[in-house]
């Protein structure tokens, strides 16, 4: 079954200033997005999500990388996912799609990624927040590449409806001086490899 898709967003965000001083490079952030009907809405508690994750995990997942690597190509260096499900939903409905590897995988796989993908799902009305976590693709603890797109759609998620996202960045976040996870482990005499110590 595909997906019933609504619309689509390609959301594109360049920081040229920030804090009072002038980047250097401008940053990028890009956010794709997808308005679709929930499949599971007006069918009470469905115990097996699992054949519309199937179905629809792979199709979701490579429209919005497709939309995401448009712009970016293969500069992407942080990446992200989020979903927002309408009210009539359930949270679990927002995170079976994206909570699987048929759909987070169609990205990794397609920006040759080694980490896993910084997510947030949410339940909310038409208009409430998007919000979207990212974080470097190769490496978990580089604090440059922590950072979060927020948008918002006036007309969804409806109460039947499921927002689905990806989210990129082409640079870190500006004029970044908080150093790293590695670092603050060093000085705290922890094992970078171990870091609670179990």
């Amino acid at each position: 079954m595909p997906a019933e898709i609504r619309r689509t967003i390609t959301h594109i965000q360049h920081t040229h200033n920030e804090g009072g001083k002038p980047l250097a490079h401008p940053t990028l952030l890009v956010a794709a997005v997808a308005i679709i009907r929930n499949p599971w809405f007006g069918r009470g508690f469905v115990e097996n999500l699992k054949p519309e994750i199937r179905d629809l995990g792979p199709e979701l997942g490579k429209l919005l990388t497709d939309m995401v690597l448009a712009v970016t190509g293969d500069k992407l260096e942080g990446y992200g996912k989020a979903s927002v499900v309408g009210i009539g939903g359930e949270i679990e409905h927002a995170q079976a799609l994206t909570h699987t590897v048929w759909f987070g995988n169609q990205y990794r796989d397609a920006v040759d990624a080694k980490t896993y993908l910084a997510f947030a799902n949410l339940r909310g009305a038409a208009g409430c927040p998007l919000v979207i976590p990212l974080m470097d693709k190769h490496d978990a603890g580089r604090r440059s590449h922590y950072q979060t797109i927020h948008l918002n759609i006036p007309d969804a998620p409806a109460d039947d409806e499921i927002v689905i996202a990806l989210g990129a960045s082409v640079g870190g976040h500006p004029h970044h001086r908080i150093g790293d996870r590695y670092e603050d482990l060093k000085e705290m005499g922890h094992d970078v490899d171990n870091p609670a110590g179990v």
